[in-house]
């Protein structure tokens, strides 16, 4: 991870014209897992972008959300640079308004007006990797906002402005 800079590691995910991207995600809440090329070609598959929107659904209220192909990347790049050949586990992808509206009244934690709400964030921890390890290069890509949730046991990441806490 030391020769990570945002330019090398990041910015290569938006400009490769050739090969393929694909995730593998499990959902800790629903057990489901997905494992899907998402672009290939030049171009994102909008039939694994769908499969992709309901497996990072509201688990509370399984409304589903577009999730924005940027953050898919961005998790794509952290999942690259770690090395990691097992499934990203997500707690929490798209919430809808309502739910993100109990959580924050619950929770000094939930922003809101969270990224969550509008397909642009993602909680989640990479098995095989410590969290520290999972943060340390999320901030290294510089792709947008890093959350820090050792009790918790998660990172956050969003394609936001880029800032850490």
């Amino acid at each position: 991870m030391a020769g990570i800079t945002p330019q090398t590691a990041f910015s290569s995910v938006n400009t490769r014209q050739g090969g393929e991207k694909a995730l593998w995600l499990h959902n800790t809440h629903t057990g489901e897992s997905l494992k899907t090329v998402y672009w290939a070609g030049g171009d994102y598959s909008r039939d694994a972008l769908g499969e992709i929107d309901f497996i990072l659904r509201d688990h509370r209220s399984g409304e589903t959300k577009p999730i924005a192909p940027r953050l898919l990347d961005l998790v794509y790049e952290l999942n690259r640079v770690l090395g990691v050949g097992a499934p990203i586990h997500i707690i929490s992808g798209y919430r809808s308004p309502a739910t993100n509206a109990v959580l924050a009244a619950r929770s000094g934690g939930v922003a809101r007006h969270s990224l969550h709400v509008v397909g642009q964030a993602i909680d989640l921890r990479v098995p095989g990797r410590e969290l520290k390890d999972v943060h340390r290069a999320a901030l290294a890509l510089r792709g947008g906002g890093v959350g820090y949730y050792h009790r918790s046991d998660f990172v956050h990441v969003d394609i936001g402005r880029v800032r850490s806490w």
